[in-house]
Formats: C-alpha cells, sequence, structure tokens
C-alpha cells in the first residue's frame, strides 16, 4: 500500500540560488531606490534608509528663493517699474536673511542626514549612483550649496572664503561629469537614449550655477570653460530628449513634474551668460524666450501632470525650483528692456514662483509624516 501512494515519478523544482542573485544584482536600483518606488520600505526603517537625494528638491526651491530675493534687493530701485517699489519694500533685508538661514538650515539637515546614509547604508547610496535617475540628484546638493553660496549676506564673492568654498562644491560637479558625461561619449547615442530623462539636465544646471557662481567673483574664464562644458552636453541632451523613441521613456508617471526641468535649464544658462558678460544681450534674450516657449508648452498640457498630481509626493517641489529660475530671467530681461509688456510679465512670472513655493511649504507640513 506504501508503494501505491508513492508516487514512482516524482519531478523536483530545484532553485538555484546563482539566478536569483544575479537577478537581484543586474536590477539593484529598482529594488532600492525609494523615490521611485517606497513600497520597499517598512515604517520599522530609520529615516536614513528613507532619505534619498531626491530629498534635496526641497533645497533647491529654498535657495533659488533667496537668490529671487536678494535679486530684488540687490538693483537700484529706479530700474524697476513704479508699481513694483512697494512690493520691494514689503520684503525687508530681515525677511531675506531668514528666509537664506532657513535654506541653510535645511540644507545642513538634509546633507548631514545623506552622509550617515554614506556610512551606514553605502550599498543603498551605490544603487541610486547606478540608476539613470538617481545619479543625476546626486548634483542638487552641489547645486544647492553654490545657489545659497551666491546669495549669501555674510560672504562678499571676492574673498579668499567665498573663492575656497566654491572649489569645494563645484569639484564633486566636475568628478560627476566625468562620470556622466564620460559614458555618454565613449558608449554612444544608444546609450544615452537609453538613460536620457528630464532629470538629465541637473547635470547641466549644476555646472551653470557654477560658472555663474565664478564670473560674480570675477574668475571669468572659470566662468566660460565650466559654462561651455555645460552647454555643450546641453545641446546633445537637448536634441536626445526631442527625438527620444515611443516606448523608450524610462521616467516614471509620479515623476512627471520633473519636465518642468526643460525651461530651468535654458533660464539658468541666460543668467549665467548675463553674468559673464555683464549684459543681458542677445545670447541671453535667446536662451530667456526658449524657456518661455518651454514653460507654455508644459503649462498647455495639464493632463501630462494629471496622475502624479493625485497624491502628495515630495516631487512636487520640482515645480517650485525651475519656475524661480524662469521668474530670475525674467527680472533680468525686465532691466535689460524697459518696457510695460517685460515688467507686466516679471511681475506674473515672479509671483507664480513665491504662491508655489507658499503652498508647497505649507502642505508638506501639514503631509509631513508622508514624507518619512
Amino acid at each position: 500500500m506504501d508503494d501505491i501512494r508513492k508516487p514512482h515519478n516524482q519531478i523536483e523544482l530545484v532553485i538555484d540560488s546563482s539566478i536569483i542573485t544575479n537577478t537581484q544584482t543586474a536590477a539593484p536600483c529598482q529594488q532600492e531606490l525609494s523615490f521611485i518606488n517606497k513600497k520597499h520600505y517598512s515604517s520599522s526603517f530609520s529615516i536614513l534608509t528613507r532619505i534619498h537625494a531626491g530629498y534635496f528638491r526641497i533645497s533647491l526651491p529654498l535657495c533659488t528663493q533667496a537668490l529671487l530675493w536678494k535679486t530684488f534687493g540687490d538693483q537700484p530701485n529706479d530700474q524697476d517699474p513704479q508699481m513694483f517699489h512697494g512690493l520691494l519694500h514689503a520684503f525687508p533685508r530681515a525677511a531675506f536673511v531668514l528666509l537664506w538661514c532657513l535654506a541653510l538650515t535645511t540644507l545642513l539637515s538634509l546633507s548631514f542626514l545623506y552622509i550617515l546614509k554614506c556610512f551606514y547604508h553605502f550599498k543603498m547610496v551605490k544603487s541610486e549612483y547606478c540608476h539613470h535617475v538617481g545619479v543625476n540628484y546626486l548634483f542638487a546638493p552641489w547645486t544647492s550649496w553654490l545657489l545659497l553660496l551666491q546669495t549669501s549676506p555674510f560672504l562678499a564673492p571676492k574673498t579668499i572664503y567665498f573663492a575656497a568654498l566654491w572649489w569645494i562644491f563645484i569639484l564633486p560637479v566636475v568628478v560627476l561629469d566625468l562620470k556622466i558625461y564620460g559614458q555618454w561619449f565613449t558608449k554612444g547615442k544608444r546609450f544615452l537614449s537609453a538613460v536620457a530623462n528630464p532629470t538629465s539636465q541637473l547635470t547641466v544646471i549644476g555646472n551653470l550655477v557654477g560658472a555663474r557662481v565664478a564670473a560674480e567673483m570675477g574668475w571669468k574664464e572659470s566662468a566660460i570653460c565650466i559654462f561651455s562644458l555645460g552647454m555643450a552636453h546641453y545641446l546633445v541632451l537637448f536634441v536626445t530628449l526631442y527625438q527620444r523613441l515611443g516606448g523608450k521613456d524610462r521616467l516614471p508617471v509620479m515623476l512627471n513634474p520633473v519636465y518642468f526641468l526643460f525651461f530651468a535649464t535654458p533660464s539658468m544658462a541666460s543668467l549665467a551668460w548675463y553674468s559673464i558678460t555683464g549684459t543681458f544681450d542677445a545670447m541671453s534674450k535667446m536662451l530667456f524666450f526658449l524657456s518661455l516657449f518651454l514653460f507654455a508648452s508644459l503649462v498647455s498640457r495639464p493632463n501630462l501632470f494629471k496622475k502624479s498630481m493625485k497624491r502628495f509626493n515630495i516631487v512636487w517641489w520640482a515645480y517650485s525650483f525651475p519656475l524661480t529660475m524662469l521668474a530670475l530671467a525674467s527680472i533680468k530681461y525686465s532691466r535689460e528692456v524697459k518696457s510695460s509688456v517685460s515688467h507686466g510679465l516679471m511681475l506674473v512670472l515672479s509671483a507664480t514662483p513665491f504662491a508655489v513655493f507658499l503652498g508647497l511649504f505649507v502642505y508638506s507640513a501639514l503631509n509631513s509624516s508622508c514624507n518619512f
């Protein structure tokens, strides 16, 4: 009877553990990168396992808002329209210093947490470094520090301390340039077509911000060097993103707000070239008009962002930074082309990022449990 119950032909299923290991190794980023899929992390995990380079989306708008307020206060009032004088006086220097301190505190906190993550969860940091989206956000902390440096109310641009800090913040950007741009150059267009996405423009923005700070220090040759490096790769990236094939968009739907980076890059390039030449010349105007066109192209397609707005996510901060960059470029344009149209455009574009920033700040505070 025992022989009858026991089948003679048994099929034994053997799972090779090496196959699982290779699969996990082949795609570590999809499994570990939290800003693309947070469900892999339970509430029992510490804050270090949840934080990632994408959280520097918060520091970027804070630093650019400080730069926006500084730009309002730096220029003589007679260069602004008469109706704008009251708005300038409504934001005293104390408010700017307070905002700058808030940006500094936020950036220090995020940087400290990320440094701790590098020590205690290096594999997770490595997974971001190898990911086609995550690696671009590694530029964000250094870009934030460069933005904060040029808005500093305590350091003059032509001091040795200012120059030392610039070198400290720009060197990691150059190292990341060698990694990313070197891959684009050596592996060819097939590789770039596979990894290129809107967040790739953060690599260019980091170079442009560094060039602008160098120009403000009077280091014109260094500024031109870094500016040319960023713009050369921006042209390649811009064409690649424009002609990407259907089905090749490797950006998750929840990250669609980063499409706003399309007009942040030419806006920053316009400001950087203005700082290098000292005038808002034809090149700066062309870049500003390009950013305006890209901005209009995006806001006229709200369905692109509909799905990503269903539930609050830290990626929403991606709206504020590009809008502030566009506002800064519009201020420089209005002060060069003194007309009612340029001044009206400046008012609209300056009020919009402030309203978006304030809304995001309040909404993030109310939904802080969703962030960590």
